[in-house]
Formats: C-alpha cells, sequence, structure tokens
C-alpha cells in the first residue's frame, strides 16, 4: 500500500506587537437621530449606558495590551462624534484633518482639529472632502486610500503631497462597506485582511498584486464589522461575529481579541471607527 505523504504545514511566523497611541472619543451623546448610511434608520432606539460600556471596555482593552489611550471630549449635539477615525489622518506626526460629506457631521472636523493642534500638532485642513482613517489607511510605505462613496480621489491627491508617501486609490462598490476600514485593515506593515468583493475589479487586483498574501475575508465577515478591526501587529481587537475571520487570524499567527460594539453598530462604526491612531514617528 503506497504511503500518503501530507504536505507540511505552513510555519506559523512569531508576531511582534507594537506599542501604539490611541485617540478615542466617549459616546456621551450617541444617538442614531439621522441616517447617512446604509447602518442607519432615523430613531433606532440606543442604550446609552449600554454604548458607553461596551466603548469603556473597548479602552480597557487597548490599555490591557499596552497601549496609550487618549481622548477628546465629546460635543453635545454630535452623536456621531464617538468615531474618531474619521477625524483625520496622522502619519509622521503630521495630521490631516476632515472634511465630512454628510452635514451632520461637518462640525466634528474643527473639534478634531483643535484637539491635535492644542497637542502640539501640524495640521492641515483637506480641500475636498475627506474622512480620515474612514478611507485613509496607512500601510508601511503605502497610504491606502478608499473612494466611491465619501472620500474623494481629490483628497487622495492632496494626501500624497502632504505625507510624501505613494498613494494608492481604491473604489469601493458596495453601499453597506462604504468606507475603506470597513472593508479592510491593515495586520501590520507588510500585510492587510479585505473582503475583495466591496471593491471594484481594478482595485481588487491591486490589492491583490501589492498583497498576495493578504487574509482573505467572507462577505459575511465583513457585514458582521470584521474588517472594522484594529491590530498592533501581533493582537486584532476585533468583533466577535466575524468568526470566520477570528479563525483565519488564529490559524496566521494573531490573537485575535473579541470586543463587542454591538450598540455602535447601529450607526455603522465598530472598533477601528472608533479608533484614531496618533502616529508619531
Amino acid at each position: 500500500m503506497p504511503l500518503t505523504r501530507l504536505a507540511p504545514a505552513r510555519p506559523t511566523p512569531e508576531r511582534l506587537a507594537r506599542t501604539r497611541r490611541y485617540l478615542l472619543c466617549q459616546p456621551r451623546y450617541f444617538a442614531v437621530e439621522y441616517a447617512i448610511n446604509p447602518w442607519m434608520q432615523e430613531a433606532t432606539e440606543v442604550d446609552l449606558g449600554k454604548a458607553l460600556a461596551q466603548w469603556q471596555g473597548l479602552v480597557d482593552t487597548y490599555r490591557g495590551l499596552g497601549h496609550i489611550v487618549e481622548t477628546i471630549e465629546p460635543v453635545p449635539g454630535l452623536p456621531d462624534m464617538v468615531f474618531a477615525a474619521n477625524g483625520a489622518v496622522v502619519v509622521g506626526g503630521r495630521v490631516l484633518g476632515s472634511r465630512f460629506l454628510a452635514v451632520q457631521r461637518q462640525p466634528e472636523a474643527a473639534a478634531y482639529q483643535a484637539w491635535f493642534k492644542a497637542a502640539g500638532f501640524d495640521v492641515r485642513e483637506p480641500d475636498a472632502v475627506c474622512e480620515g482613517e474612514g478611507d485613509l489607511v496607512p500601510v508601511g510605505t503605502y497610504l491606502l486610500a478608499g473612494t466611491g462613496f465619501r472620500t474623494t480621489p481629490a483628497a487622495h491627491q492632496q494626501a500624497q503631497e502632504y505625507f510624501g508617501m505613494p498613494t494608492v486609490t481604491l473604489w469601493l462598490t458596495d453601499p453597506n462597506l462604504y468606507h475603506l476600514d470597513t472593508a479592510l485593515f491593515a495586520l501590520d506593515d507588510d500585510n492587510i485582511a479585505f473582503y475583495p468583493g466591496a471593491f471594484s475589479p481594478g482595485s481588487r487586483d491591486v490589492l491583490h498584486r501589492l498583497f498576495p498574501d493578504a487574509v482573505i475575508a467572507t462577505r459575511d465577515d465583513a457585514m458582521a464589522f470584521g474588517l472594522n478591526s484594529v491590530s498592533d501587529g501581533r493582537h486584532v481587537v476585533i468583533a466577535p461575529r466575524a468568526t470566520g475571520l477570528i479563525a483565519q487570524l488564529a490559524d496566521r499567527g494573531y490573537i485575535p481579541v473579541p470586543v463587542d460594539l454591538s450598540e455602535l453598530h447601529k450607526a455603522g462604526g465598530g472598533a477601528k471607527c472608533c479608533t484614531q491612531e496618533v502616529r508619531s514617528a
């Protein structure tokens, strides 16, 4: 009887965490008072106590992993200010602020810019619609830049000139995944996880070329906010319902850290939406 030769198992690399600095905003005034994305329905009932507790759980998780967490004071009348990632993108200590498409969120831009200026950062205002880390995702030497629903290609050009980073424009096509950070996240400086169905054919090809070893998520994982995750290079803070993606990440040597933010999902946001990374170097 011939011997069956088993293919060698893929070696699991040792993943290294890097201490991060995060800016978050307490959902003190969180509510769903208007509908500006497919997840939001006007007058949706929100359990504010639950939202606050879940957000605090996210903060405690980051601090437990050794990361620095700072907070910005929430502003009454700005229920979506909890989604701090949209307030800016920070690379090398330089801040490109936001210019929101939805009129309801536009006052948030000034609040976030004021925080960064008070903290001693150089801040540039965008000339076109630009929704911060919602659509601008630094990965190593690249700045991945989403468009199609919110941030415009003109903002991508401004980001490239300001940061001096090669900026890769990616076209989003699924209205439920209207920000890049709902369809893709950086695992570390060399790799990403993403859902191909969220992108145009050409954009999918670009991502496969740039990241041939990317973790490929399913639509179920994307719709469970699995790609609205935050990685420090080893630990991945992720939505608990993204079970398929959680299994894949564990198989690749990452440590999934499930954090429930289901109350904030009612407005279309998860862990990454709540988390602005302050990259000082």
